[in-house]
């Protein structure tokens, strides 16, 4: 059987992974020349429930990307405000790891390639067309296209396109494919009905933080700095992705975390203010460039889907990652796709 795989984050690499092993010819299509997406500015693994997962993943034969990611852990059972015994790994290294391990697998994998439209017969997918013409048939195909969409989008729900590591205008835009076969997404809403919610952090290179934030983040791999009472902004809570971010203390703290890059535990942070803060003097944004105004929007849709992640009224089209649901967090991109093995 041929199986083609629309999008290289952590979904699509465990759906390849996992096609693999049910003895499938593999064929992994990316839009950027990056695997695992936003995985590139994650870093938290095995906090509170994960931990539980991850263990199911390695008893259950389905552990490869769990042990990469353990191997380059900085830090161990580190506990800040929502979330307990979490491991920090650097994430700086985890792409190269994972792209070797998928080669050495079988997988053929192919970067800089975008998906435009489908081309579907009574009630499966024929092939895959792409955007420089070409065209790809499969037996079957699993979307992990990811919900963001276009730099459109992060300007109209989100605050504003701040050239995030999806890199829209570089490699083009995003593209539901489950919906070009003319299955209806469902909308994501955060409070007040506004579609969508703001990622959840933001990166700042090592050098530019003080030495003694640096030693302590070394050490402990996290920093809680006060925010200053008038720069404290409780309003942006509830545009968070996910509800372990949008406690109090992420308004009334910067929250620094150690995974390889420095992980800045909020959306968008304007950097005049950032600044005021002792040890942040010389703080800029890496991820996204334009951290201080704006920040990326996910969880826009999803794709009505079985139990099995197969899409509803397509046989032959299965979905992962952000497009199977509002799932939050790399662990859970990896969990549900090993169900390909059932």
């Amino acid at each position: 059987m041929k199986v083609v795989i629309i999008g290289g984050g952590w979904a699509g690499c465990a759906a390849a992974i996992s096609a693999k092993k049910a003895g499938a010819d593999v064929y992994l299509y990316e839009r950027t020349d990056l695997l695992l997406g936003v995985g590139n500015v994650g870093g938290i693994m095995r906090n509170n429930g994960r931990y539980t997962a991850a263990e199911e993943l390695i008893n259950m034969g389905a552990g490869e990307f769990i042990s990469i990611m353990d191997s380059i852990a900085i830090h161990k059972n580190i506990n800040f405000s929502g979330h307990k015994h979490a491991w920090l790994c650097d994430v700086s290294k985890a792409e190269p790891l994972v792209r070797e391990f998928l080669i050495d697998s079988g997988i053929n994998i192919t970067f800089k390639s975008r998906a435009t439209g489908v081309q579907k017969v009574s009630d499966k997918i024929k092939n895959i067309q792409f955007a420089d013409k070409s065209i790809v048939e499969a037996d079957a195909f699993i979307e992990t296209t990811g919900s963001t969409g276009s730099m459109d989008n992060c300007t109209k729900y989100g605050n504003g396109c701040a050239m995030c590591v999806l890199r829209c205008p570089t490699f083009g835009m995003r593209v539901s494919l489950s919906s070009k076969a003319g299955i209806k997404d469902i909308q994501g809403e955060r409070e007040g009905g506004v579609p969508g919610a703001i990622s959840g952090s933001c990166e700042l290179p090592r050098e530019c933080l003080s030495e003694e934030i640096l030693n302590d983040l070394d050490t402990k791999g996290v920093v809680l700095l006060p925010v200053p009472k008038e720069d404290i902004n409780m309003n942006k809570l509830g545009q968070k992705v996910c509800q372990q971010y949008a406690l109090k203390e992420y308004a009334e703290n910067v929250i620094l975390l150690d995974t390889g890059h420095i992980k800045l535990m909020t959306s968008y942070y304007p950097l005049e203010k950032l600044r005021k803060i002792k040890g942040l003097e010389k703080a800029r944004y890496i991820d996204p460039y334009s951290g201080g105004i704006g920040n990326s929007v996910r969880y826009l849709v999803a794709t009505p889907r079985n139990n099995f992640m197969q899409v509803l009224g397509i046989d032959n089209m299965f979905c992962a990652g952000e497009k199977s649901g509002f799932f939050v967090g790399h662990t859970e991109g990896r969990c549900y796709k090993q169900q390909l093995l059932d």
